[in-house]
């Protein structure tokens, strides 16, 4: 009996492994039925790939267009150093603001591409800082009259990608690739003596950064945003000049930088237009 039970399932098998060996030589899909397209080394069809619905909750539409603007600003102050025990006297303060409008096209569900625009202006003031390590080292220095200001302009093009979450599309994530051209100028002034002397320098740089961020509707068409910089790919060249306009020197570098910038943090409004939500 059991000899008879072990023929009869390796006769089933043998029929079937015939079956599929004709299927293959006929050119179609033993299990489907469908003509086999599928050529070693390539991807299997958009359509017989699993769709892990992703873009299932779509917070932009395609066709729609985004205008936009994110802003950000800081201070730095320091006029308590109580808590300091070797830097004392510190007499610093500036400020940092930057300003990006953007413009952007949904070129298809969840996904944008567009250009920004950037201005960023840096002031500080170094009014007096003094060092002292106690007399066993005999070390000590006081500085002054020390000031920076720099602004800059920048250009990029950017794609984002949205991922909803909640059904309605109001809340959601998005992760945004931009890559970036810079150019700006900075003035450095500090005391030698009695007299005041100026350095003045030229930047230019080249950036790929990953932003990521959240986006909140506030009414259908109109959100809010929050999205903080954690570096990429930079290069950056700086020519320095005396205050005659002399040329004195210059310095490159590049590299890869990924970290969260606590100065990066930018906010936002955006406005869609073209809505093509109709549900």
């Amino acid at each position: 009996m059991k000899r008879f039970i072990i023929l009869l399932l390796l006769s089933a098998f043998l029929s079937a492994t015939d079956e599929v060996r004709a299927a293959d030589a006929a050119g179609n899909d033993s299990l489907g039925g469908r003509p086999a397209r599928i050529e070693k080394g390539h991807f299997l069809p958009m359509k017989r790939r699993i769709d892990r619905e992703i873009n299932k909750i779509k917070s932009v539409y395609k066709g729609e267009v985004m205008i936009g603007l994110t802003a950000s600003y800081g201070t730095i102050k320091a006029d308590d150093t109580e808590m300091m025990l070797i830097l004392d006297d510190i007499n610093l303060k500036g400020s940092m603001a930057t300003i990006k409008p953007f413009v952007g096209y949904a070129y298809r569900d969840n996904n944008v591409v567009g250009l920004r625009f950037g201005y960023e202006n840096i002031d500080g003031e170094l009014g007096n800082i003094a060092l002292d390590l106690g007399e066993q080292n005999d070390l000590s220095f006081s500085m002054d009259g020390m000031s920076m200001s720099s602004s800059s302009y920048s250009w990029s093009i950017f794609h984002r990608s949205y991922m909803g979450l909640d059904q309605k599309g109001r809340i959601g994530f998005f992760a945004e690739w931009e890559l970036m051209a810079r150019t700006g100028t900075m003035t450095f002034s500090y005391m030698n003596g009695d007299e005041k002397k100026y350095s003045h320098s030229r930047n230019t740089g080249f950036k790929l950064n990953f932003n990521p961020g959240m986006a909140v509707y506030i009414f259908p068409n109109v959100c809010t945003t929050v999205s903080f910089g954690l570096g990429g790919l930079y290069y950056n060249r700086i020519d320095q000049s005396d205050e005659t306009g002399e040329h004195t020197g210059r310095r490159t570098k590049s590299g890869l930088r990924l970290k969260f910038n606590i100065a990066d943090i930018n906010i936002g409004m955006v406005v869609h237009l073209w809505n093509k939500k109709k549900n």
